[in-house]
């Protein structure tokens, strides 16, 4: 199967949060209501520090995901 590189969740238990499902290396889940996130991923102290720089695209990359498909939504 052919995954996006992003996926919309929620769940009826979290009803303000809006999950966004990262489904690449590094995989993780970000919550945009309050940017909690969530790694699927065990990374070394080496991986850590370049991480920190994928981290903050990825998770710009993420917000505009879910732009994008609100935008969509809405037309």
């Amino acid at each position: 199967m052919d995954l996006p590189k992003f996926l919309f969740g929620d769940n009826t238990d979290h009803p303000s949060a809006i999950f966004i499902i990262h489904t690449e290396y590094p995989r993780f889940v970000i919550n945009l209501e309050n940017d909690e996130v969530a790694w699927l991923e065990e990374f070394s102290r080496e991986d850590e520090k370049e991480l920190e720089v994928e981290a903050r695209e990825l998770f710009e990359a993420a917000n505009a995901f879910y732009d994008r498909e609100i935008a969509r939504y809405d037309d």
